[in-house]
């Protein structure tokens, strides 16, 4: 289990903008706003630390993406995955792979593939069996 993620950028209003929308998508909304940072959790997360954050870096250099880092959202059914997909492109990421089944994790792995405005990796998955993510 893990407390949060931390994803870096060099533009903060870009990045606002960016995943305002994106993480809309999945239910997800803005908590917290500072001059160097933003998070982001459901409406009702009860935690006290947000589970994602978007943040400058604190050395106050560059932000880079991770070589090999990828930030996963699940999401409740394969629609949620085209509509982040969707959302992404349409807030300026690039794409890194279009919504579609990928078999070789396990049967029922839907997901998509994008860079955000910084080049941080970002999944969206639904897990769920085609007739369980159309339901939902």
């Amino acid at each position: 289990m893990y407390s949060h993620v931390t994803v870096g950028t060099s533009q903060m209003n870009r990045a606002m903008r960016f995943y305002d929308a994106v993480l809309a998508t999945l239910g997800m909304k803005r908590k917290r706003t500072f001059k160097i940072a933003i998070s982001y959790a459901p409406p009702d997360f009860p935690g006290v630390n947000e589970p994602f954050w978007v943040v400058r870096p604190y050395d106050k250099k560059e932000a880079t993406p991770g070589n090999g880092v990828t930030v996963a959202f699940d999401a409740p059914t394969r629609a949620a995955v085209d509509a982040f997909h969707a959302a992404a492109l349409a807030a300026g990421a690039t794409d890194a792979g279009p919504p579609g089944m990928r078999e070789h994790y396990h049967p029922n792995y839907y997901g998509a593939y994008v860079r955000d405005p910084d080049g941080n990796k970002l999944c969206v998955v639904c897990h769920q069996p085609a007739a369980a993510a159309a339901a939902d």
